[in-house]
């Protein structure tokens, strides 16, 4: 079974556009969420990043957050999580 991902970006990022080009040719899904336009969203991410609003980060089902991560560390994460795209 699939766990969600959550992706928080916002519209301006080129780290974001291209990791959601990179998931989208691995075929694994995500939710977007732009903390320009979600308040919460910003608060969460600052909350997780020492207080920074860095995007991308994302959101593992099990809570679990990577900053600006690559490919290669969403994919070792959700096999340590037994996930699979």
């Amino acid at each position: 079974m699939t766990q969600p991902l959550t992706m928080y970006t916002t519209p301006w990022c080129g780290y974001c556009r291209r990791l959601k080009s990179q998931l989208a040719r691995e075929g694994i899904e995500i939710t977007e969420v732009d903390i320009e336009r979600d308040p919460a969203a910003a608060e969460y991410v600052m909350k997780v990043n020492g207080g920074n609003q860095t995007v991308p980060t994302v959101l593992f089902g099990d809570g679990s957050t990577l900053t600006n991560p690559s490919v290669r560390a969403i994919r070792q994460r959700m096999e340590e999580l037994a996930v699979t795209p």
